[in-house]
């Protein structure tokens, strides 16, 4: 299924709709046995809403964002984490993109200058202050990660907020001023007191928690020795190839990364070694 993003709605309306309904940042989920959505006549659901936002259609068929205060008969909440895991990829993306864009209507109601309510700006996603002009986009926190390698062996740590037993790549913000090369080496050296180098762009990741973007690198160890950050990182350490901990599913760009980088060690390892008898 094909999405194009866009923030007014081309008329005439598609007859049926996705609706990405949120209570706080619960997505809404028909009752099932297993969570889902379709497609469906939007207006009673469009009816209820406090708000709503325009995303664009997927497979020719409008898709709106939806915020209630409550969950109508018939339909549950459920954690947007645990939504996206059960969604397939298209939808889950949609749903994360349908929960940064409710929050950022949320947190922008007033202005951030002078204090005045905010009002919608026609034509682009944007709150703009009519007293100030200030204008307020949707917010966007660039984060990187780091999969530091050497040959055989992995750098996974744990965060003290990670599910138990749970292990994967270096991560954090990126500062003022920095590039993201800046911030690979910064956090490197700040989370696991090590350096790098070799620093290869993997790819990205739009994360709705609550509106970060994921910037994913590998990194080759140059040296030193672990020392984990007090506070920040609860464990870390070098594992071999063939006894990785438990990591991210592939929901996350962490997991992808993860999986990705150690079949290619593997397949080059395959590769260069030496012949059997």
């Amino acid at each position: 299924m094909i999405f194009i993003p866009a923030n007014q709605p081309a008329l005439p309306p598609s007859t049926q709709a996705w609706c990405f309904a949120f209570v706080q940042r619960d997505l809404l989920l028909p009752e099932a046995d297993a969570p889902s959505l379709q497609p469906l006549d939007s207006a009673w659901l469009a009816a209820l809403a406090t708000t709503r936002h325009y995303l664009g259609t997927l497979a020719g068929q409008d898709c709106w964002a939806l915020a209630l205060p409550e969950p109508p008969p018939g339909w549950r909440r459920l954690p947007l984490r645990a939504a996206m895991l059960a969604l397939d990829a298209t939808l889950a993306a949609l749903a994360g993109r349908a929960s940064q864009v409710l929050e950022w209507d949320r947190s922008h109601r007033h202005c951030g200058v002078c204090g005045t309510p905010t009002e919608l700006q026609p034509g682009e996603r944007a709150r703009i202050c009519p007293a100030c002009q200030h204008s307020a986009y949707p917010r966007l926190s660039p984060a990187m990660m780091a999969l530091v390698w050497r040959p055989g062996e992995l750098l996974l740590a744990r965060s003290p907020h990670y599910a138990a037993g749970m292990y994967s790549a270096l991560a954090g913000f990126v500062e003022a001023g920095e590039s993201l090369e800046d911030c690979v080496h910064r956090e490197v050296a700040e989370e696991v007191a090590v350096r790098v180098t070799e620093l290869r762009y993997y790819g990205s990741q739009s994360w709705p928690f609550p509106h970060s973007l994921m910037i994913a690198f590998t990194a080759r160890w140059a040296g030193g020795e672990i020392v984990a950050q007090a506070g920040e990182i609860e464990h870390a350490q070098w594992f071999a190839l063939d006894a990785l901990p438990n990591i991210p599913p592939r929901l996350s760009i962490a997991g992808h990364l993860i999986r990705d980088t150690l079949a290619s060690m593997r397949s080059a390892a395959a590769v260069n070694s030496p012949a059997s008898p």
